[in-house]
């Protein structure tokens, strides 16, 4: 048994490191790997008889992970703000998308009850997917983003009555068949542990069990988090946090479970509670590396678990019906977001983004089997179908950033020819950097031209008589309409690094007179806007990190003088220092390697600039000690 385990998580783990860097570096994406991997490796698996579904359960955690590490990014606040996009639009989706999957259904000869179920199956999406995908390309925060997050978050929610009603839709003789078959099974139903707290009671008694449930979670995130970190920081042993964030996360799944609620669901509502909280950055650093681990190889079991020799008997059937699936999703998609009014790219990445089976999907269908819902030779083509949607997706994605939102930036670009032009100053992006420049400006009787892509962030502006136009900054027809010609300033703040580094070359390129001013993310990021010709960088979070070194000095017991002038030391040491590493990286043309202009440089003058950064520090201490 400890050779089979070690045996399937050494393969697991391999196929993944091995399809991966393939599939990004030909800009497919992790998820896509992920899955290719799956398929390669999935006749080893088989033939190993190893059992796929069940692992693939078992790895779903991965999305209960990441829904609870999006709670945490999440204030209860925006959350509410978001309540119309959950309720109304998710509300929309899942009941369009049943109504009319079933209705295919039945001109395909199901019963009304079959095609329900399949129905409620296929009008969920892949949260998983999705969500990796939307943060992979930095589009979680466009409102084609936030549009697809919401109703995902109501089809996790739409699970629970799913779950209630399903076994209501079963058939008598697929019922009597079940039994037959369970009395030949050997009577071991006995020795399953059932941990169901809700199992066999009345409605009412399982509502009350269900909101108790939802409590403890909100009161104990919101009571509890705090003193069980203080009381295990004790002993200052980094494994006994990353123990207690994983017994949290488990044991909310399990509650959940044990209730008959989402465990994904009821982790995200325990992230969003704690997304206040002094230990939230402790919990995400813990929780987020077992989160990508079981993602990982949860794409991995959807990919091996494709049945291909049912595949290949019904090939001309499943993949007409996959494609069938996805096209009806997408124009449904499409359709709510033309009446929520999302902007044309966004509407498309809306659409594109959803249009798959979800991995809850595989859990339905087991249970309509199960309940004796529906039959198995029609759930083993419906599982294939969920597998290939899924399998599918990244290609979507694909399509979307190729042909479909260059395509409507260019129609967005026409349209914006209308900006008009303020002070010659452009801000790229109205987030928590780019507010602030802009607020400052405008304190000073500046105007300037703020562009973004979020076009809930721009409704808010307009609301309070700003100047904000909606459009993807990175576009050069954009940036002609919004004045570049005529520009003295650009202040590149937004939040995706590869599209700031190609918009400062750009610039660097097209519009040298233009002021450039990048924030960067980290200091590899500043080496590759440096690389990109942009020479007016600032890390955001460099000067609030200088200032923080001042308050220490000071709480040592050095005056504010001596403390600022110690860390004016320090930054015009980093800076020069910076200076020589970003052209010694920019030299080299594999930075990482170790035999690079870049390592050697670091490697060899790391202790000289220690040593000369002390030295100056000492000085300046020099009159204090005597």
């Amino acid at each position: 048994m400890t050779a089979e385990f070690m045996f399937i998580t050494f393969t697991l783990l391999l196929a993944g490191i091995i399809a991966v860097p393939l599939a990004s570096r030909f800009g497919l994406g992790s998820v896509l790997g992920y899955l290719i991997a799956g398929i390669v490796i999935g006749p080893v698996l088989h033939g190993a008889g190893v059992d796929v579904v069940a692992l693939q359960h078992f790895t779903e955690f991965g999305v209960v992970m990441m829904l609870f590490l999006i709670g945490l990014e999440m204030q209860p606040k925006v959350l509410w703000a978001m309540r119309s996009k959950i309720f109304v639009m998710g509300g929309l989706q899942v009941g369009l998308t049943t109504l009319a999957v079933m209705a295919v259904a039945m001109l395909f000869g199901q019963a009304w009850t079959i095609a329900l179920a399949i129905g409620l199956i296929f009008a969920l999406s892949s949260t998983a997917i999705v969500t990796q995908t939307l943060n992979e390309k930095g589009l979680m925060r466009s409102d084609g983003g936030q549009a697809s997050f919401a109703v995902l978050l109501f089809q996790d929610i739409a699970v629970i009555p799913m779950l209630a009603l399903i076994p209501l839709l079963a058939l008598k003789e697929l019922g009597d068949a079940l039994h037959a078959g369970d009395d030949h099974g050997g009577g071991h139903g006995d020795s399953v542990l059932n941990l169901n707290l809700v199992e066999g009671l009345p409605g009412w008694q399982t509502a009350l069990i269900t909101m108790a449930a939802i409590a403890l979670v909100v009161l104990a995130g919101r009571y509890l988090t705090g003193p069980i970190f203080r009381y295990i920081a004790r002993p200052r042993l980094r494994e006994l946090f990353v123990s207690t964030a994983l017994m949290m996360v488990v044991g909310i799944a399990l509650l959940m479970t044990m209730v008959g609620l989402s465990p994904a669901l009821g982790t995200f509502l325990a992230g969003v509670v704690m997304a206040n909280s002094e230990y939230r950055h402790e919990l995400e650093s813990d929780i987020a590396p077992f989160k990508g681990i079981f993602l990982g190889v949860f794409f991995i079991t959807v990919g091996a678990s494709i049945d291909f020799a049912l595949l290949g008997q019904n090939l001309a059937l499943v993949i007409g019906l996959t494609l069938g699936l996805i096209l009806l999703k997408c124009s449904l998609m499409l359709v709510i977001g033309r009446i929520f009014r999302l902007p044309g790219g966004d509407k498309w990445l809306f659409g594109l983004g959803l249009a798959q089976a979800g991995e809850f999907g595989f859990v339905l269908v087991s249970f309509t089997v199960a309940n004796a819902v529906v039959p198995s030779p029609v759930a083993d083509l419906l599982l294939l179908i969920i597998a290939l949607s899924m399998l599918l997706t990244p290609a979507l994605f694909i399509l979307y950033d190729k042909l479909i939102a260059p395509r409507y930036s260019r129609q967005q670009e026409r349209a914006a020819d209308e900006i008009a032009v303020g002070s010659g100053i452009i801000i790229a992006g109205h987030g928590r950097f780019g507010g602030i420049v802009n607020r400052a400006l405008r304190a000073a009787d500046y105007d300037p031209t703020v562009v973004d892509y979020s076009n809930d962030q721009l409704t808010m502006l307009r609301r309070f008589g700003l100047s904000a136009y909606f459009g993807d900054a990175t576009r050069p027809d954009l940036l002609h309409a919004a004045g570049i010609e005529t520009a003295r300033i650009l202040v590149i703040a937004i939040d995706n690094k590869a599209a700031a580094t190609e918009l400062a070359r750009y610039m660097h390129e097209h519009h040298p007179h233009v002021h450039v001013i990048a924030r960067a993310v980290d200091r590899w990021h500043v080496y590759d806007l440096w690389s990109a010709g942009c020479r007016d960088i600032i890390r955001e979070t460099y000067d609030s990190s200088l200032r923080a070194a001042r308050s220490a000095f000071e709480a040592l017991g050095h005056p504010r003088e001596k403390a600022e002038r110690l860390v004016g030391v320090f930054e015009a040491f980093d800076r020069r220092t910076m200076l020589k590493t970003a052209e010694a990286f920019i030299r080299s043309e594999d930075p990482h390697a170790d035999d690079s202009e870049y390592s050697r440089l670091i490697r060899e003058s790391l202790d000289t600039w220690e040593a000369e950064l002390k030295a100056s520090m000492r000085d300046m201490l020099k009159p204090q000690q005597d």
